[in-house]
């Protein structure tokens, strides 16, 4: 397999990696996942909504001497000086933090912006400023707007549909900007619904599949909205780290774009409860399978969503290695665990 060739590389030729957003869900596997190999790792987070529970969880889990490779920066992406902070020294960036959430947005439109796209400026200023050599970068599947085509394709847009979309936009627009006129070389990541272990069940604009899990090991009833026959190319979260590692060590002719980053295959959200809800019972976590309640649609939420990923099979040798099922029951085995640890 093409990944496992490069993280042979790393191996033996280890580089030097800014993780923005290194407390969330997907910068702190990431992390984990770079410290394994045997890279130094700087991480980058305000913990407006990653948490020092996930960085500590992280560097223990990468192993021996993790923790000598591991530089913590506490700073916000909305301040230009603590991004050229983290960027010093760095070999290539891997820039996750943002703001998500579609409700989110449309509820607060100036504070999705300001962290989303001003916070990518000053991310993309400051690495181009301290010469850092590849600029990989989280998009996401939102951008896609109203165009109805299904499967997605990088090249077929639409009209977006929220704040975050646009914002998600903007910056894909930035980053290629940076790459045509000051020769930083950049990469986004169109992520498809991730999911996985550390992935925030609590809030209000937490995603589905934590805000169910919490919900059903709880007793809770979990809501729907729409008819349920809304469907997503949900995508675990090991695929993703597969993809940034990658998309950090592709040839230079495969920069200055943007790749879907997805399963492609689609799952509706009746389905993805029902799996879910057995997945839990198998485990043990319930006596049987609840029935989910129902809510009207959320404005901003996309119909159907499904990725074609064969530019980024091409380009950057990505091959997802967890389907939906395989992905669901190791999130729920974690959570399962995660929730039996911190009673005890």
């Amino acid at each position: 397999m093409h990944y496992d060739s490069v993280r042979d590389s790393l191996r033996r030729q280890p580089r030097t990696w800014l993780v923005t957003g290194a407390a969330g869900f997907i910068g702190s596997n990431l992390l984990e996942e770079l410290l394994r190999l045997g890279q130094t790792v700087v991480g980058l987070d305000s913990f407006a909504t990653g948490h020092r529970r996930n960085l500590d969880e992280a560097v223990a889990a990468a192993g021996e001497g993790a923790a000598d490779r591991f530089t913590f920066v506490e700073g916000d992406i909305r301040d230009l000086d603590a991004c050229r902070q983290a960027c010093e020294g760095v070999d290539l960036v891997l820039h996750q933090a943002a703001l998500g959430s579609v409700p989110r947005s449309i509820k607060d439109p100036l504070t999705t912006h300001a962290v989303n796209v001003d916070g990518t400026l000053h991310m993309l200023t400051a690495a181009r400023d301290a010469g850092v050599g590849r600029f990989v970068y989280a998009s996401s599947s939102s951008v896609y707007g109203d165009h109805p085509g299904l499967p997605k394709v990088e090249g077929a847009i639409g009209t977006p549909l929220s704040p975050y979309a646009v914002s998600k936009r903007v910056c894909e627009l930035y980053a290629r900007t940076f790459q045509d006129h000051y020769g930083l070389e950049t990469v986004g990541l169109r992520y498809f619904n991730v999911f996985g272990p550390r992935q925030d069940p609590d809030g209000p604009y937490a995603a589905v599949i934590p805000r169910w899990m919490d919900e059903m090991l709880d007793g809770r009833s979990s809501t729907i909205f729409g008819d349920g026959e809304t469907s997503r190319d949900f995508c675990y979260v090991a695929n993703v780290v597969q993809a940034n590692v990658l998309a950090g060590r592709t040839a230079s002719d495969a920069t200055g774009t943007v790749y879907n980053i997805a399963v492609g295959d689609r799952t509706t959200l009746n389905d993805l409860f029902r799996e879910m809800s057995q997945s839990l019972v198998a485990e043990g976590a319930m006596d049987a399978t609840p029935e989910p309640a129902y809510a009207d649609f959320r404005p901003g939420d996309v119909r159907h969503s499904l990725a074609d990923t064969s530019a980024a099979h091409q380009a950057l040798g990505y091959r997802p290695t967890h389907p939906v099922g395989l992905g669901l029951r190791k999130t729920v085995a974690w959570y399962v665990q995660d929730r039996a640890s911190a009673s005890s």
